[in-house]
């Protein structure tokens, strides 16, 4: 396969169109039209769809766009590397993470990595959706309890595990009677099972209170207006001042934060030096080395 043809028809395909790709590389567009006419020809493929205004990939294209483009980019970086005479980390470092981690951790350890590795531009979202990385071009994503993907590998560098919590004043039901919660989405009557120093229980929950985010459920459990399901990371600190109530952990919950980035051979120095910079901030992965990011 001409490697320069496959340059050429990602860049056609990153930027949507021939005279797009033209302006953004100071490339001839007849060129580059004629790049892609050979790649096409080379693989007995048409990549792409060519209507009088636009231009479309086919399912042929994206698959062997979606597969190269982040090869070649590693490529390029690899030479650049070499080049500069090292493999010291630099360029752009693109995650994506779930909201309650990037509000309680992500914030100093970004911090803590640009001024590691100053030459490295990290830049992070926040967003609780299963983002397509390479479609949207992201380097490496954290993900709690991830369904399997054989195009990502990585691992989990973080465990933790949900609890049922109220404030003292509230009183643990008994019997079949339900105590007022306050419950992450949907409000409907819920029934908690937990497992407690004295064995398995059952604890009915009547939701009072239906918030969007656990930070919010914290601080309204604080308050006294309901028991609420709640990872232990995040009220170990109210735990053990006494200010919240430990009613049990929810069975089967325990949570595994996992940093993932595509299956692939080359794995960028920027990216292995992340993996690392997670490793050093929770060697152990345990709950109580994520709670020491979470303020009282």
């Amino acid at each position: 396969m001409d490697l320069v043809a496959l340059v050429d028809f990602n860049l056609v395909a990153r930027h949507g169109g021939f005279g797009k790709a033209a302006r953004a590389s100071g490339r001839p567009k007849a060129t580059l039209s004629r790049r892609v006419t050979e790649l096409e020809a080379s693989l007995e493929l048409r990549l792409f769809e060519r209507g009088a205004r636009n231009l479309k990939l086919t399912e042929e294209g994206r698959a062997l766009h979606e597969r190269t483009a982040a090869l070649l980019t590693e490529l390029d970086e690899t030479a650049a590397t070499i080049a500069a005479g090292g493999d010291k980390p630099r360029g752009r470092l693109r995650i994506s993470l779930p909201l309650l981690f990037s509000q309680t951790a992500m914030g100093r350890i970004a911090a803590g990595f640009a001024l590691k590795y100053p030459d490295v531009r990290l830049e992070v979202t926040t967003e609780d959706r299963a983002v397509d990385m390479i479609e949207e071009g992201y380097d490496l994503v954290i993900r709690v309890n991830p369904d399997p993907d054989e195009s990502l590998v990585g691992r989990a560098f973080l465990h933790d595990r949900l609890v049922v919590v109220a404030s003292p004043g509230l009183p643990r039901p008994v019997a079949d009677l339900s105590a007022p919660g306050v419950v992450r989405g949907a409000g409907d009557r819920q029934t908690w099972n937990v497992v407690t120093s004295e064995g398995p229980a059952t604890i009915g929950i009547e939701p009072v209170l239906a918030l969007s985010s656990l930070i919010m459920v914290r601080d309204a459990v604080r308050t006294g207006v309901g028991a609420a399901r709640m990872p232990i990371s995040l009220v170990s600190h109210d735990l053990a001042d006494g200010t919240l109530l430990h009613w049990g952990d929810i069975e089967g919950s325990e949570v595994a934060l996992w940093a993932l980035y595509p299956s692939r051979r080359l794995l960028s120095a920027r990216v292995a030096a992340f993996l690392d910079f997670l490793k050093q901030a929770f060697p152990n992965g345990t709950p109580d080395e994520l709670a020491a990011y979470i303020g009282r």
